[in-house]
């Protein structure tokens, strides 16, 4: 039975530190989740071994392979770092690898840990063999990253007591653990941290087919009536997200109750997202809004991300995390030099006409002087 213990404040709910936490900062806002209820439900979801995990074939085969080798020599997994859009499953992967090690698992996040301090009574309390998983860890001060290197390589930490011609170095021996970092942005990472993970792995937007088995299992968890169509027809709208899925899920299985017989049919899952604004591309308003903006304002770009944000009243970093990839991804957005554009596929699904490019805008308004 996997032990777990909490370190750290978390003011974002969606970041709350316990098994199950979600990796999305500002994802509740985003899409509509309502606190400690949504997370424990998507807690209830969540696989807790290998076996268990749906999609991401390489990324499980891989950690069997490192796990079963660990334990065949008895020593502590090599330090992991796990990196992707958020909702893939990074705590999830994180929670399974204590299960399937058998250890503990001690659960911070990035911003939690402001002084060496800080790091300093959660490493020297560490098993032999538990896992410390750090969720964004690119955010780590870098006081606190500098005093992580020597726990990573060595199994210590070094401390110095008094000041002055008085100051001593004190070196303090760490049982052999395990780090799990988890970070949506492995390029803010510093090379000499990068490089102290044994084993990385990147975590892909999820195939359709796989998201339908995610969907029917959480349905079969939840006790809720789905046919393979509705399954099907919530995964194609679900971003390629896990996360997602099992929250279109629980929105549809809610109409279906109030609405329905309570089965999930393909007219029902169609009826229920349409409500919730969820086109069949899984675009929701916020994504069509920053498509209509680049467009109707700009032109179809290319235009900067601060402006973008600014006009769109969001912040930098929440369109770059939570609205872009997926954008990105389905190639409805581009992102050049001069900053973003978009594609003619996104105006066709917008229903607006692609905006002409700047080279013949700018000939015809010189055109237009002479």
């Amino acid at each position: 039975m996997t032990r777990e213990r909490i370190v750290g404040p978390v003011p974002d709910p969606e970041k709350r530190p316990t098994r199950g936490s979600a990796q999305d900062a500002g994802g509740a806002a985003r899409r509509g989740a309502d606190g400690g209820e949504d997370e424990q439900f998507i807690r209830s979801l969540r696989p807790r071994l290998l076996r268990e995990c749906i999609g991401q074939a390489r990324v499980v085969s891989g950690l069997r392979i490192s796990i079963q080798a660990a334990r065949e020599r008895g020593d502590a997994l090599d330090h992991v770092l796990l990196h992707g859009p958020p909702g893939l499953g990074k705590t999830t992967f994180a929670n399974v690898i204590a299960a399937e090690m058998g250890t503990s698992i001690v659960t911070t996040s990035g911003p939690a840990l402001e002084r060496g301090g800080d790091l300093m009574g959660i490493l020297t309390n560490l098993e032999r063999g538990d896992v410390l998983f750090i969720d964004e860890i690119h955010r780590l001060p870098r006081a606190v990253e500098e005093f992580l290197y020597p726990a990573m390589e060595d199994f210590c930490v070094n401390f110095v007591i008094e000041k002055g011609v008085h100051a001593r170095t004190l070196r303090y021996t760490l049982k052999p653990f395990t780090l799990v970092g988890a970070t949506t942005r492995a390029g803010l990472l510093s090379s000499p941290l990068r490089e102290r993970f044994g084993i990385t792995h990147h975590l892909d937007f999820y195939p359709v087919e796989d998201l339908a088995l995610v969907v029917r299992r959480s349905a079969s968890i939840l006790g809720v009536a789905i046919t393979d169509e509705g399954a099907a027809e919530i995964a194609r709208r679900a971003r390629g997200t896990p996360r997602i899925a099992n929250r279109l899920l629980r929105r549809v299985r809610d109409f279906a109750q109030v609405r329905a017989d309570g089965t999930i049919t393909l007219e029902v899952a169609r009826e229920a997202l349409e409500f919730e604004g969820v086109d069949p591309l899984g675009l929701d308003a916020q994504d069509r809004e920053l498509l209509r903006t680049i467009i109707q304002v700009y032109g179809g770009g290319p235009v900067g991300i601060d402006a973008l944000a600014a006009t769109l009243n969001e912040e930098v970093d929440s369109l770059v995390e939570m609205v872009e990839p997926y954008l990105l991804k389905i190639g409805f957005l581009t992102r050049t030099q001069s900053g973003r554009r978009v594609t003619p596929p996104a105006c066709e699904h917008l229903g607006l006409a692609v905006p002409r490019p700047p080279a013949d805008r700018g000939a015809r308004g010189q055109g237009a002087l002479f």
